[in-house]
């Protein structure tokens, strides 16, 4: 079954939905301390200097320290770090993913850098893992920009329905999340609820940029079209 103007709208975690403060880097710079005696504190592996935006977690394991090392060990902490108030959902998030659940013509999933089980674990806090069924992670490639063709199979598998172009929604708060879908010729919604700079996302060329998603009827314009 084609998508006969269902959307499918796949969203970023990490800058977009919510924010976990340092939560997220201190548990790689950690695991890769305690695992391999590697020390963050010398300049060229200062986490100050390090982009960590939009990049799954393997790749960011594997250009902190070669050759890559178990990207998984790096979500051990993370139950014991994501104490009460550690997570912050973004302005507006709440609204907007209860009105997109609500409507019959679009499909909720995540596209993210993160490991599953880490994705999981931060969505888990602020109850926001019932609205995606399923997503593509970094624990499924370590490459970014294989995630969104895997994304939108897995949403095939998950309710039947075929979808491509500009039937794809992804939402994101990084230059990778907006160049990443361009093969596929989706539609790219940035926000600049991250680390990113909306200048450096309107370079991109997104087909929406936002400041945040404290305007719910303007967020589900830009999303859907």
């Amino acid at each position: 079954m084609s998508g006969n103007g269902h959307r499918l709208v796949l969203f970023d975690i990490d800058g977009t939905l919510l924010s976990a403060g340092a939560v997220a880097r201190d548990s790689i710079l950690i695991a890769l301390e305690r695992a391999y005696d590697w020390r963050a504190e010398a300049p060229h592996r200062d986490r100050r200097r390090y982009d960590f935006s939009g990049k799954t977690d393997p790749q960011i394991v594997r250009e902190l320290v070669s050759p890559a090392v178990g990207a998984d060990r790096c979500e051990e902490g993370l139950p014991r770090a994501l104490l009460p108030g550690t997570v912050a959902l973004k302005p507006g998030i709440p609204e907007l993913l209860r009105s997109l659940s609500e409507k019959k013509d679009v499909t909720l999933g995540l596209l993210t850098g993160n490991l599953e089980r880490g994705a999981r674990l931060k969505l888990e806090p602020p109850g926001l893992n019932r609205y995606f069924a399923f997503g593509a992670y970094g624990s499924d490639s370590a490459d970014r920009y294989q995630l969104p063709a895997l994304a939108v199979r897995r949403a095939r598998e998950a309710c039947g329905r075929s979808f491509a172009g500009k039937a794809v929604v992804i939402v994101g708060d990084s230059v990778h999340d907006v160049a990443c879908g361009r093969s596929l010729g989706v539609r790219a919604v940035a926000v600049a609820t991250g680390p990113t700079a909306s200048e450096a996302l309107a370079a991109e060329g997104p087909d929406e940029l936002l400041s945040d998603f404290s305007d719910l009827e303007k967020s589900l314009v830009a999303i859907l079209g």
